[in-house]
Formats: C-alpha cells, sequence, structure tokens
C-alpha cells in the first residue's frame, strides 16, 4: 500500500475512533423519562433499579429514591413519572423496568391482568381529592357547585387516569355536571393550568396542593370521601434488577417510607 493510501485511511480511521466514544456517550445519557432496554449495570459496574410511578408521587419518591441509593451504596434509582394508565401500557408492551407504583387498582389490574407483577401488589397509601385555586382565587371558587359555572375555567384529568376517574366519580356522587376547557393527561400537567393561571380552578390530588408550596390553595369538599384512591406497588416478574425491585418495595412500605409518605398528605390505606 502506497504511502498516501495508507496515510488516508489512518485518518479516517483515527476521526472514527474520536467519533464512536462521544456517540455511546450520548446514547448512553439520552432522556431520564424513558428507561432504555440495557442491562442494569452501568459500565462502571454501578447497578440501577428503575421504578415506573404515578406523577403524584414524584415529590415522595424522589426522596425516596434519594435514600434508597445512600443506603445501596453503587446503586442509581431511575424514574418513569406520569400517568399511571399509561405507565401500565408500557410495561405491557415490554417496557423493561423493575417497580410500578399505581395511582389506582384498576391501572394495577392492566398490569396484574398480564401477569406482569411479582406477586401480588400491596396498597401502600391512599390519595383524596381537593379543588385546586390560584393563590388568589379570581373566581371565587367555595365549593364544588361552583365550578359548574360556564364563567368558571376548570382543568380536569383525562377520565382514564386515576385523578379523572375520582374527579368523575366524586361528580356523580355530588349529582354535579362540569365542562372541563381542558383534559390533561395526569395531575401534575392538571395542576401547572392552575399555577399559571390559565384555569380558575381544577380537581386534584390533596398531596399535589401540598407539593405546590403554596402557588395554589386547596378546598376540600365532601364529595371526596367517596372517590378516595387507592395506591398499590409491586416489584414486576420480568424486573432486570429483581433483587433491588423487592427492596425498593419494601424501604417504601417500610416506617421511613410511610413517614415521608404521610409527611407529604398521603393517607394510611
Amino acid at each position: 500500500m502506497s504511502n498516501a493510501v495508507s496515510g488516508s485511511v489512518l485518518g479516517r480511521l483515527s476521526r472514527w475512533a474520536a467519533v464512536v466514544p462521544v456517540a455511546l456517550a450520548v446514547l448512553s445519557g439520552c432522556g431520564s423519562g424513558e428507561p432504555s432496554a440495557a442491562s442494569p449495570a452501568a459500565a462502571d459496574g454501578a447497578r440501577q433499579v428503575t421504578v415506573f410511578a404515578a406523577a403524584s408521587l414524584t415529590g415522595t419518591f424522589t426522596e425516596l429514591g434519594k435514600a434508597f441509593e445512600a443506603a445501596h451504596p453503587g446503586t442509581s434509582v431511575r424514574f418513569n413519572f406520569g400517568s399511571s394508565a399509561t405507565l401500565a401500557q408500557q410495561i405491557t408492551q415490554g417496557a423493561p423496568a423493575d417497580v410500578f407504583a399505581a395511582a389506582s387498582p384498576a391501572t394495577m389490574k392492566t398490569v396484574t391482568d398480564a401477569a406482569l407483577t411479582s406477586g401480588a401488589p400491596t396498597t401502600f397509601v391512599r390519595n383524596k381529592l381537593q379543588i385546586a385555586v390560584p393563590a388568589a382565587n379570581p373566581a371565587k371558587v367555595d365549593e364544588l357547585k361552583d365550578l359548574t359555572d360556564p364563567k368558571v375555567k376548570v382543568a380536569l384529568c383525562a377520565e382514564q387516569v386515576p385523578c379523572g376517574a375520582a374527579a368523575t366519580k366524586a361528580l356523580a356522587a355530588a349529582g354535579l355536571k362540569v365542562t372541563p376547557v381542558t383534559l390533561e393527561q395526569d395531575v401534575k400537567a392538571t395542576l401547572t393550568k392552575v399555577e399559571l393561571g390559565e384555569v380558575d380552578a381544577a380537581l386534584v390530588y390533596r398531596t399535589d396542593v401540598i407539593a405546590s408550596g403554596g402557588k395554589v390553595q386547596g378546598i376540600d369538599f365532601p364529595e371526596a370521601d367517596k372517590a378516595v384512591n387507592d395506591y398499590p406497588i409491586a416489584a414486576l416478574a420480568k424486573a432486570p434488577s429483581g433483587d433491588l425491585a423487592g427492596q425498593f418495595v419494601a424501604l417504601v412500605l417500610s416506617p421511613q417510607g410511610k413517614d415521608v409518605l404521610a409527611k407529604a398528605g398521603f393517607e394510611a390505606p
């Protein structure tokens, strides 16, 4: 091979060698919402447990995830927060996950019916709805009936997700019909509409009102007692990190886990 050709080939190889590590680094760092199908062990030998959890658990589970990592050096906890209905669908379609914590038994049933849980799910907390309004409450909402006023802009969760199903049940118990200006796919998105002042009120979980840190105020209403959501949790049968899955579930069910959840406003089952 001539020196000119040899130099050209070596040049291409050098450039390729420089590109590959960068490409791999970009791929490995992509997104925190959707878990990859890669091995739960990272390149440096660290282990990972992937938890799919209802959006309303974002604050508490993030805190518990940090506690889990502290108790298990070399282990990372990766979360996928969102609508329980969407998460259940992802799991049944083969998304790699170790633990599923849902905001209703109905959404967990999607996973158990597919025989994808390792043992029976355990109900670990309950949650109740409140009317969330902006801090200044410009529409002067005081009770559930006020949401039927066409001048009051209302956001609700879509009916197929747990917060939406609970809202539908509560409104039915009150004999009221509300026409929302928007239907959101999870409770966090619904609450954001209130925080941004895009709506006058929304039906969300009490825990999300508390988590807003004063950005919204919550109004109790009696029919909420007829639409309480139970939250089940389970390790998954095809968990890439089965032992860690069981340990994370144990943390949630432990006195430490119960304390974190109670402080956030969740009720004991």
